[in-house]
């Protein structure tokens, strides 16, 4: 039996060497079809991409969206469920698709993704890849946070883990933890969310958890990238308003939006800079918590070495 084919699917506004060492990384871990759909007017990054025989980029302009019969989506979330929903109708060529993003990178530990989606039984329409979140400041090396799945002992460890800000954090992390799906081409009426996906109204039908493989996140890979991206994720992304409290509001809980906020209203960027140098940074004293709770995952990207393999001359 031949070993499945997997493909992905992103919605990407970012730099052109972003999106190469993205597409490069995921090439090299066996990725036999991505569709890259361009968030912004990137004709340098259509150009090169169009040049790949793996990669089916799409430019998202006004005739794209003429063509879907809508317009635009305002929302970024509502455009990439539409350019997922999109990709499903073109993805004939693979077995399975995931939709991540360009900061997420998926890293298999022992086997490759295929040979991890070969034992799949028939039942199971998707699995679930968890995340691990960057730290900053780990060199060659990228040194990542884990967390543990049960709820109760994840908030337990968090708050020994990060003894200022744990107790308002899930699992330390400032994105997601719900990880991403990779889920069968070909299913009638399977419909693709964030986190989720949906058939007619059964959610994540026959789910497996894929425990050989992390989806490495660098969300916040540096201070530098972490204050840029700040309003826009306050106002819009994962820290706007509309996402819920890690804890109850009667156990003090507070949302990523309104812990921010309070941070930067009191203590301005001085405030967010000491918010990231506990949760964010590889401080030596951090990493020796995450080792003792067994939450520390550190790996090696090697992104230009990769980039320059699969796209020569755009080092």
């Amino acid at each position: 039996m031949n070993a499945p084919k997997w493909g992905g699917v992103a919605t990407i506004k970012a730099p052109v060497g972003d999106i190469l060492d993205f597409c490069a990384h995921h090439l090299d871990q066996g990725a036999h079809r991505l569709f890259i759909y361009l968030d912004d007017d990137n004709q340098d990054a259509l150009r090169i991409l169009s040049e790949h025989p793996k990669i089916r980029p799409v430019l998202t302009d006004e005739s794209y969206w003429q063509r879907l019969g809508m317009k635009r989506r305002v929302k970024h979330q509502s455009r990439q469920f539409e350019n997922a929903r999109h990709a499903y109708g073109r993805a004939g060529d693979v077995d399975w698709l995931t939709h991540i993003d360009v900061d997420e990178f998926l890293w298999p530990l022992d086997r490759s993704l295929a040979d991890q989606l070969a034992d799949l039984p028939l039942e199971c329409l998707c699995a679930r890849i968890r995340p691990v979140e960057a730290l900053a400041g780990g060199g060659d090396t990228t040194h990542f946070k884990g967390y543990s799945l049960r709820q109760p002992k994840r908030r337990n460890e968090t708050a020994r883990i990060y003894p200022t800000f744990g107790p308002h954090l899930n699992g330390g992390f400032l994105s997601h933890v719900a990880g991403k799906m990779i889920y069968r081409t070909g299913v009638e009426g399977l419909k693709v969310q964030i986190h989720n996906v949906f058939v007619g109204d059964e959610m994540n039908p026959g789910q497996r958890e894929l425990d050989g493989i992390q989806l490495l996140h660098l969300h916040a890979k540096s201070w530098e990238d972490f204050i840029a991206a700040f309003r826009y994720r306050l106002e819009k992304g994962s820290y706007r308003s509309e996402l819920k409290p890690n804890m109850p509001r009667e156990e003090g809980g507070l949302s990523l939006h309104e812990l921010f906020s309070m941070i930067h209203d009191e203590d301005g960027e001085d405030g967010l800079r000491a918010f990231y140098d506990e949760v964010c940074t590889a401080t030596p004293a951090l990493l020796e918590r995450l080792r003792g709770h067994g939450h520390l995952h550190s790996h090696a990207l090697n992104l230009p070495q990769t980039r320059s393999r699969h796209f020569p001359g755009q080092g």
